[in-house]
């Protein structure tokens, strides 16, 4: 692997280590702290260092330890190949279900905002900026089943 292909390696998994932290916070209310994450893995016999898992969820290393991946992919209920990025790995549900509530949280933001800007706009034009936005987040727009969780901050 390259100093390249490692760099944006380490970037992918810290992006979908950050995800499924913020799904953590969605279901729970809280982020899992570090502490918690170490404990849970320590149950089942793998270790995390705190520099460790800064490195990883920051993307300033790419880590390949697939009974950390298994762990992680066990303390946030997803499948382990989620976390190694493999290509055929499937967007987990709840995943993805968080991020069509991030989007249609966003586009909700954007007609409130364009209502207050544009406020002697047209009824009809509003209707069409909504109607626009809510095809852009519909779970049945071809956009929708070719994201990628990697494109998501």
């Amino acid at each position: 692997m390259t100093d390249e292909e490692s760099k944006t390696a380490a970037e992918n998994l810290a992006k979908r280590l950050r995800l499924l932290l913020d799904v953590a916070v969605a279901e729970s209310g809280s982020e899992p702290t570090f502490a918690q994450i170490a404990a849970y893995l320590e149950e089942r016999g793998t270790s995390l260092s705190r520099s460790r898992w800064t490195y990883m969820v920051n993307g300033h290393r790419y880590v390949q330890d697939l009974p950390l991946f298994d762990g992680l992919a066990a303390f946030f209920d997803v499948d382990s190949t989620f976390i190694t990025g493999a290509t055929d790995a499937d967007i987990p549900a709840k995943v993805s279900a968080q991020l069509d509530l991030v989007r249609a949280m966003r586009a909700a933001r954007i007609k409130t905002y364009a209502a207050r800007t544009l406020g002697d706009i047209s009824p009809g034009a509003l209707q069409a900026i909504s109607k626009f936005l809510d095809a852009e987040i519909s779970p049945k727009s071809p956009e929708a089943h070719e994201h990628h969780a990697e494109d998501e901050p």
